[in-house]
């Protein structure tokens, strides 16, 4: 019995992938990662720690748009990167159910892509460490993310708590570190 719903798993996670629409993929700015490293590694990282340790992006505009950016990305790239593609079948939908949760707070439209979103939201981040905020604002239109500016960064100052983002990143790390791991280590 326990067999069979083992099986199941995957062919459930396909169903719900499917509903995902078609793939999408983004990439992350050129200064995401400071020296040499991997960019989608250091994304998991930051976004894991940011969601584990909430308190730390309060009143931290900046910080937390770099750490929805991060999300943003792996909810539109970690799906289809073989490096996290098998080891959770689930993990596109926990990423596709966060995604709706940090939308739905910020205000984001369901159909933006994802591109846009990074870059604008890595442009508050940039902005946000020259303590500039004029410049942080006008990163975002109204036209990408109604209300927009100022209205935003608020909301960034102020995320509300987000469990599914947090399992989400959690889900990510927990299956990067697994991948570092020999191979005699892994977890079955």
């Amino acid at each position: 019995m326990r067999r069979r719903a083992l099986l199941l798993v995957p062919a459930l996670a396909g169903c719900a992938a499917e509903g995902l629409g078609t793939p999408e993929t983004a990439r992350l700015p050129r200064d995401s990662i400071e020296g040499a490293g991997d960019p989608t590694s250091a994304a998991v990282s930051r976004a894991a720690y940011a969601f584990a340790n909430p308190s730390m992006l309060a009143g931290r505009p900046g910080d937390a748009a770099r750490a929805i950016a991060d999300m943003e990305f792996m909810a539109a790239s970690l799906p289809s990167d073989p490096r996290f593609q098998q080891r959770d079948p689930l993990l596109p939908v926990r990423l596709a159910q966060a995604r709706t949760e940090w939308r739905q707070a910020l205000g984001i439209p369901a159909e933006l892509p994802a591109q846009p979103l990074v870059d604008r939201l890595y442009a508050v981040w940039r902005a946000m460490r020259a303590e500039d905020r004029a410049a942080a604002a006008a990163a975002l239109p109204a036209g990408l993310i109604p209300p927009g500016g100022e209205a935003v960064l608020a909301r960034l100052g102020a995320l509300p708590p987000l469990p599914l983002t947090a399992q989400a990143a959690n889900a990510a790390a927990r299956i990067q570190f697994e991948g570092n791991l020999p191979v005699g280590r892994r977890r079955l």
